[in-house]
């Protein structure tokens, strides 16, 4: 591929080198570099560490208790951030669910790959310019990582091929997978939901074509307790990983925070969308924590698993809170792509960094994967070049770095407005400045957003140089993506 920023690397300082002599990385991804661990409860045999990564659907970067949410308690989650690290200028690549996923789990902006709005039915797919599915070819996370001696599983979510009337998608373990268990966003095995409302009235299915595709055995569960599903089924494939003494990556991603809301009954409170949303919220975090309780009480996994935990878009309109951030999910305001981050890993974060805040390093979830494969000491496949960059003492509390290039973004092509109102087609975030626009560079909006973060004054007329060059800067990335048809969409 052509024009693709090569992932830069951070180096120690020398203290840091010297600190930790004793254990340390021999990384390769684009030059040599020597990266420390903590080796604070590290084991005395060199261990790879396990990675947990948890990506949440459309949960707002306010919704977590420990991000300023007084309407419901996360404690589990909550638990994590005051044990490690709590990141506010985290960003996902996209305002919608597809294009993010395919983000995390490749390290590349996902217009490269034509997944540009959520992967529907084969017609709108075809209509909005996309993909059917995420191309096999692409770079994956868990592919390295399996070819590196991981045992990987998906557990969760999956929306990047399978869906509604596309049956011929690769099944998850095409891209470098053990195991999987999905939802009706994916192939091969899955969970299925029973909608109960606990009114008496017989529980909906809820499957969107997912029940007549085949391939793969389907299971039933209420859809209060997919996720608890989800996290068993984690549980166990990283029993098995251990008793093969085998380093593990597991991605757990659940769905049910993503409308349509059904919570256990004690939860469902006056049943509005609000209160339906919090409960689910809190029924999440309980089940999550059972997968958090269980790496905490074994003591090799505890020192040596790393959780990264985010959300893949900005909140449902009149479900969760952005906090103080601009509008919501598929806007490229704040709202809409500012993910709250926790970084948890008692044995591989820098021990005086447990339960801080960092509000300075700026990145998104593309930078991820050559961070994550830096801390495991496992290279890309040569030739494979990721617009995210390798931030890994970032993650492990050792830097404050940030994203060295300025991070672009492009809508949703089947969303240009939300709520009656007319949406930028462009953002772009370089420094404290932050430049929305049209598809043509028109319709200038600029934020300072170290005195605005909220986005509430445009200040362009103001700094005419800064607009110049901001929008020079997203043009020409536009114009180096493929195309979707977001300039000519119309609803049909």
């Amino acid at each position: 591929m052509h024009g693709l920023i090569k992932p830069t690397q951070e180096i120690p300082s020398p203290n840091l080198l010297h600190r930790f002599t004793t254990l340390i990385f021999i990384l390769t991804l684009s030059s040599a570099a020597l990266y420390p661990i903590n080796q604070a409860h590290s084991a005395e045999k060199y261990r790879v560490p396990n990675i947990i990564l948890i990506f949440i659907d459309d949960m707002g970067w306010g919704d977590f208790s420990s991000f300023g949410n007084e309407a419901a308690t996360t404690q589990h989650c909550d638990r994590l951030a005051k044990e490690g690290i709590r990141f506010t200028q985290f960003y996902v690549n996209s305002p919608i669910c597809s294009p993010s996923r395919a983000a995390i789990s490749t390290g590349q902006y996902p217009q490269r790959w034509k997944i540009t709005s959520y992967l529907a039915h084969r017609r709108l797919n075809q209509r909005r310019g996309m993909a059917q599915w995420l191309d096999p070819a692409a770079p994956m996370l868990a592919g390295f990582l399996h070819d590196a001696g991981y045992a990987t599983g998906h557990f969760g979510k999956w929306h990047l091929g399978g869906q509604r009337d596309v049956g011929e998608a690769p099944l998850i373990t095409e891209y470098g997978f053990d195991a999987s268990l999905t939802n009706f966003e994916g192939l091969g095995d899955r969970v299925l939901a029973e909608l109960d409302a606990y009114d008496g009235e017989k529980a909906k299915l809820h499957t969107l074509g997912s029940d007549k595709l085949g391939r793969g055995k389907i299971t039933w569960e209420k859809r209060d307790q997919v996720t608890k599903t989800f996290v068993n089924a984690t549980i166990d494939f990283i029993k098995h990983a251990k008793a093969n003494d085998q380093p593990f990556y597991v991605n757990v991603w659940p769905d049910d925070v993503h409308s349509p809301f059904f919570p256990p009954k004690e939860r469902r409170g006056d049943q509005s969308k609000r209160q339906l949303y919090l409960g689910v919220l809190e029924t999440m975090d309980e089940q999550l924590g059972e997968l958090f309780d269980f790496i905490r009480s074994d003591a090799q996994l505890r020192d040596n698993t790393l959780i990264v935990m985010c959300s893949d878009n900005g909140p449902e309109v009149g479900a969760g809170s952005a906090g103080p951030y601009r509008s919501h999910k598929t806007a490229l305001y704040e709202g809409g792509i500012r993910s709250p981050l926790i970084v948890w890993g008692p044995g591989l974060i820098d021990s005086g960094k447990s339960g801080t805040t960092n509000d300075t390093s700026v990145f998104a979830a593309f930078d991820l994967v050559p961070s994550l494969l830096s801390i495991c000491g496992t290279n890309a496949k040569q030739g494979v070049t990721f617009d995210g960059e390798a931030l890994p003492g970032v993650l492990l509390g050792q830097s404050e770095a940030s994203h060295s290039t300025p991070l672009c973004f492009r809508r949703p092509p089947d969303r240009p407005e939300l709520q009656g109102q007319q949406l930028p087609d462009l953002a772009v975030r370089d420094g404290n400045w932050k430049l929305l626009c049209s598809y043509d560079g028109s319709d200038e909006q600029l934020y300072d957003l170290q005195q605005d973060p909220g986005e509430t004054t445009n200040v362009a007329q103001q700094h005419t140089e800064v607009v110049r060059s901001l929008k020079k800067t997203v043009l020409q990335w536009h114009h180096s993506m493929p195309p979707d048809n977001g300039p000519a969409w119309e609803p049909k």
